[in-house]
């Protein structure tokens, strides 16, 4: 599985050391546990499935990871330790969904303006990953522009203004307690006259009423359908890894009230849990489409999951 032919030098080192943490905490623990074995016997499934569910890879995903393990094992005798872990690794590889080829930004060019919706909980990360992501859609070439239509925090308004202005990026906002559609409306309107290639809209981080937040997301979309039909093309959920299961109800609340159709899991260098990646691809069968690994600009990376599970094990 050499898949690092698809990542630079300085992408594969970051995407190392962001995983640190997880790959100490139990992979290197998968690694030790098949050292010398060429079977799978009872006690090497049960010892793998303690190490996945305690690296919060959800007991969905470790229960099918098991079966298919114990399937494939039924079939092939693994000759030593290396064929046992590489099985292990493609297994957790193809339960999991990514957005496939996505390297330099590309798949924003099939619309203009290409529209990024972005939802999720306060403290999350949100407003550090628009920046983030805002900054390397630039820096590929990209003309973005923010919306801030996260307009029940006076502070949320505040700090994407700050980084839109550290990036370099326009923002469009209005006053706290606004109607978010209308910043939406406001900001398409805004860029579509100055031919921006994506915009990016945040919207508010609290999950209330489930009814309430499908109602209020809802009315941003249709509301930016007036401007651009399609629009959003991309509804982004970010997700924080250090919260464990709490990411897995997050994500099961907002993909209920919305399209949810990429992820952003941030903070995987900051928790031994990046296991839950491979729990809530799997499960919520949305791909993955961006990870964090760290606190600089650089560390927002497209995610591949081929190379995330060969860094996992490397």
């Amino acid at each position: 599985m050499a898949f690092f032919g698809l990542f630079s030098k300085d992408k594969k080192e970051n995407l190392d050391k962001g995983l640190e943490k997880t790959k100490e905490g139990f992979f290197k623990r998968i690694t030790r546990m098949i050292v010398g074995k060429t079977t799978v016997d009872n006690d090497t499934l049960d010892q793998l499935e303690e190490i996945l569910i305690s690296a919060d890879v959800g007991v969905d995903t470790t229960l099918t990871i098991i079966k298919k393990i114990e399937e494939r094992a039924s079939k092939q005798k693994f000759l030593n330790s290396d064929e046992l872990n590489e099985a292990i690794k493609e297994e957790i590889a193809q339960l999991m969904k990514d957005a496939g080829e996505v390297e330099n930004f590309n798949f924003v060019d099939a619309k203009k303006p290409y529209v990024i919706m972005v939802v999720g909980v306060n403290g999350v990360g949100k407003t550090t990953t628009i920046a983030k992501l805002a900054n390397q859609l630039k820096k590929a070439g990209k003309n973005v522009f923010l919306g801030a239509a996260d307009t029940f925090r006076a502070a949320a308004v505040e700090q994407l203004t700050i980084w839109a202005e550290r990036v370099g990026v326009p923002i469009i906002k209005q006053q706290m307690g606004a109607d978010p559609a209308s910043v939406a409306f406001d900001t398409l309107s805004s860029a579509v006259k100055n031919n921006a290639n994506v915009v990016i809209i945040d919207t508010a981080g609290r999950l209330h009423n489930k009814i309430n937040l499908m109602n209020e997301l809802s009315k941003i979309k249709r509301v930016m359908q007036k401007v651009v039909p399609d629009a959003p093309h991309e509804i982004l959920l970010i997700l924080d890894a250090t919260t464990g299961q709490n990411a897995f109800e997050q994500a099961k609340q907002f993909t209920l009230a919305t399209e949810v159709n990429a992820i952003c899991v941030t903070k995987l260098d900051g928790t031994a849990k990046g296991g839950v990646v491979i729990g809530i691809s799997h499960e919520f069968n949305v791909p993955i489409k961006y990870i964090g690994i760290g606190e600089k600009m650089d560390d927002l990376q497209l995610f591949n999951k081929y190379a995330f599970v060969e860094s996992l094990f490397s």
